[in-house]
């Protein structure tokens, strides 16, 4: 019988119920119980694939693609997935499948496409029932594909939304239908910290709760997200106002690295209390907690420090590139050594170009992914003063492009190449549109998407990252580097160092005399505290050696 543990939040967005949901999981993996996560969404986009980082944060690809097929003959590809999901992966170590994330626009999509089709002959299709049965089904579809002990559900948003009313309405059923011992209730909310007095203050969460209590809904666990660790005083009020036991209000405070967030809440009893609600027998494995316990004192305790520039167009917001933030931190935690990421927004060099010359300040530079026209000159002026500079760099997937079409004006002598998504008229379309997208009629969910087989070149730089001439990594992308244009690019010190096994598209390149790579793949999506990313593992040791070169010369 899988249990269900369900994640609200309130107060406002972005306190961070991803990483409490993951932590959920985490207590429950101390204690050997199999764990899978869930993600609801409350927007009408089908999935996240078309939304703009800097609203939303990162797109994150999970390794299968899931034919979403809401009627018969009607069937949408879905890889494309909310950032919590890579929240999940990194703290479980569990890849999660698409079909885990829902989104109101898939529920929608199917109630209206099941009246079209005649399912509701005769009814009036209504919130109550369709809409939720529809998002009931899907949560218990989703949880026996794999059939886990505990199926944890991160509901997104927060309470007195009313795009979320229909999915506390499905779990206030659920909770009914379902056995008494089978789910728990956690709500997550802020309780900030006034200065001025000395004080946390409850009211936000006390007005959350009766928000909550509304719907039919009383929680039976709040977690208090603040600076500060709460005080006993401030668990009794939440306690007494709130209607839950005072050993069930839990502190959610500030810390070194999300990574201890676990430890936190297993020292307050919450694994604990989380058996005691589900009817589990609680048997914490010493051993496990011990094992994460030292992970998590390498982020804490790093020997030295190093800077990259994060030079891109979503810099606003750094969620942007979430899964890039991480996998650098797993790198360096395992070198000991503490990454500090400085975010770059790349117009400020198209204003600008003398202000390229910060990027010296910096250990080394890695250009990140995105998409269109806004921003893309400054990222290839970075590129071309990290080839003139030697600066040990990484391009990620348009990162990469961007750093062929910097090749390519640099050392081919084509001062018109760009990328036909940039400039379609360019006399030189050194990145293009792969054959296959050019038939493509819809934009959502139609990118070359989620893990393909990689050809890896011996003897590249590459090769020794990852140690092996075959690979297995994640997609996102339409464009992609010429080849006819990449042969050229050989005779001139560029080496392509991977290709896709299936199609034969250039996956890797990189110069022969620096540590200069790009990879058109993701590979921090599959990069993890206790498992770096190979490349980004490569990355940071060339930093570090450049960096111990540089002191001895000094």
């Amino acid at each position: 019988m899988v249990k269900y543990v369900f994640v609200t939040g309130g107060v406002l967005s972005g306190i961070g119920k991803g990483v409490v949901t993951a932590s959920i999981g985490k207590l429950f993996q101390f204690r050997g119980f199999t764990v899978d996560a869930m993600k609801i969404d409350p927007y009408l986009n089908v999935d996240p694939g078309t939304l703009n980082p800097i609203e939303h944060g990162e797109v994150f690809v999970c390794e299968e693609v899931w034919r979403f097929q809401p009627v018969p003959g009607q069937v949408f590809n879905i890889a494309e997935v909310d950032q919590d999901f890579g929240t999940y992966e990194r703290f479980l170590d569990v890849d999660m499948h698409p079909q885990n994330n829902i989104t109101s626009g898939q529920i929608y999509l199917t109630v209206v496409l099941k009246e079209r089709f005649g399912e509701y002959l005769g009814k009036t299709v209504q919130v109550i029932p369709h809409v939720t049965n529809e998002i009931k089904k899907r949560i218990v579809e989703a949880s026996f594909r794999r059939s886990p002990d505990v199926f944890v559900v991160e509901v997104g948003g927060t309470v007195g939304d009313i795009e979320t009313m229909p999915y506390l309405e499905a779990i206030r059923q659920l909770r009914l239908e379902l056995e008494k011992d089978q789910t728990v209730l956690v709500h997550v909310t802020l309780i900030p910290y006034l200065g001025t007095v000395g004080q946390h203050k409850t009211k936000p969460t006390q007005h959350s709760v009766k928000a909550l209590q509304s719907m039919g809904l009383q929680p039976d666990i709040i977690i208090g997200r603040s600076d500060k660790l709460l005080t006993e005083d401030v668990k009794e009020k939440i306690s007494l106002f709130c209607n839950v036991p005072k050993k069930a209000v839990i502190s959610d405070p500030d810390l070194e690295t999300i990574y201890d967030l676990p430890l936190v809440f297993e020292e307050q009893g919450l694994g604990e209390l989380l058996c005691k609600l589900l009817n589990l027998k609680d048997n914490v494995n010493c051993e496990r907690v011990d094992e994460w316990r030292k992970l998590v004192e390498r982020f804490k305790n790093p020997r030295d420090s190093i800077d990259i520039a994060m030079v891109g167009k979503y810099c606003q917001i750094t969620d942007s590139y979430i899964s890039i933030n991480e996998a650098l931190k797993h790198a360096g935690a395992y070198f000991n050594v503490k990454v500090r990421l400085n975010f770059i927004e790349s117009e400020e060099f198209e204003v600008n170009p003398g202000k390229l010359s910060i990027l010296d300040r910096y250990d080394g530079m890695l250009l990140t992914p995105g998409f269109g026209v806004r921003g893309v000159e400054g990222m290839i002026m970075s590129a071309q003063y990290a080839l003139r500079r030697r600066i040990p760099f990484l391009g990620i997937c348009f990162g990469a492009q961007l750093m062929f079409i910097a090749f390519a004006r640099e050392y081919l002598g084509l001062k018109d190449a760009n990328s036909s998504e940039v400039k379609p008229d360019t006399a030189h379309p050194v990145v293009d549109l792969m054959e296959e997208q050019k038939k493509a009629k819809i934009i959502g969910g139609t990118m070359k998407l989620s893990a393909r087989k990689i050809k890896v070149v011996e003897d590249t730089k590459l090769y020794r990252a990852y140690g092996s001439s075959e690979i297995i990594e994640r997609f996102r992308h339409r464009y992609h580097i010429v080849p006819s244009y990449a042969k050229i690019a050989e005779e001139k010190g560029l080496v392509i160092s991977a290709y896709d096994v299936e199609d034969g598209s250039i996956c890797g390149i990189e110069l022969k005399d620096a540590w200069i790579i790009g990879v058109q793949f993701h590979p921090e999506f599959k990069s993890r505290p206790n498992k770096p990313s190979p490349i980004y593992l490569a990355f940071i040791r060339n930093i570090l050696e450049n960096k111990k070169k540089s002191n001895n010369k000094t």
